[in-house]
């Protein structure tokens, strides 16, 4: 009973901390991921950017020292007229999001004071053969911000609690409720870009 007890403490602690990072009208502005991309040649160049991910709530735990998962996946299709676009090819990026000395960094490149949009890494593509002049491109751009997860919330239940709730111990409904606080504080996006000729 006292285990039990301990664990609905934790769980308790983890939900309070988690609501108390949400905010009304925090979603006021949807996230946004576009991209520009370029072909030259057999060669294919996406600059990807997201927009709108930092809520004042993600805001604030950035400044307070965790560090954001910026997951980008792109997806390179050739269109075909009456079926399904064709696979081309496709990049996963993993990027650090972070704020240090009053700035926000992204794996370590400073970002522009105030800066609305992330600018992410580059992707460039080698394409096996030249395309031919009817082919037609387009970019899938699919970008997933993670500050808080569901273990990082279990450590705050077991810290607010003096360590009386090991993680191993929480039961099944208590981590899939912290999965699920957790992923409220995630913000996602995606969109789509047509690849352009270089002139």
């Amino acid at each position: 009973m006292r285990r039990l007890g301990a664990q609905a403490r934790g769980l308790g602690a983890a939900l309070v901390a988690a609501m108390g990072l949400l905010a009304p009208g925090a979603w006021a502005e949807e996230p946004r991921a576009q991209c520009t991309a370029t072909l030259s040649g057999r060669r294919v160049v996406v600059r990807p950017e997201a927009q709108a991910f930092l809520t004042p709530e993600l805001d604030r735990l950035l400044r307070l020292g965790l560090a954001g998962r910026l997951e980008v996946e792109l997806t390179l299709l050739r269109r075909r007229k009456l079926w399904f676009d064709d696979q081309v090819d496709s990049a996963r990026l993993t990027q650090v999001l972070s704020f240090s000395k009053g700035e926000y960094l992204l794996d370590g490149r400073a970002l522009p004071s105030g800066a609305p949009v992330l600018e992410l890494e580059r992707t460039a593509w080698t394409l096996k053969e030249p395309p031919e002049s009817s082919d037609s491109f387009v970019v899938q751009v699919s970008v997933r911000l993670q500050v808080v997860t569901a273990a990082s919330l279990g450590k705050v239940a077991s810290w607010l609690t003096q360590g009386e709730s090991a993680e191993d111990e929480r039961s099944a409904v208590s981590r899939n409720l912290l999965r699920t606080v957790a992923e409220d504080l995630t913000r996602g996006a995606s969109g789509r870009c047509d690849v352009s000729p270089v002139q």
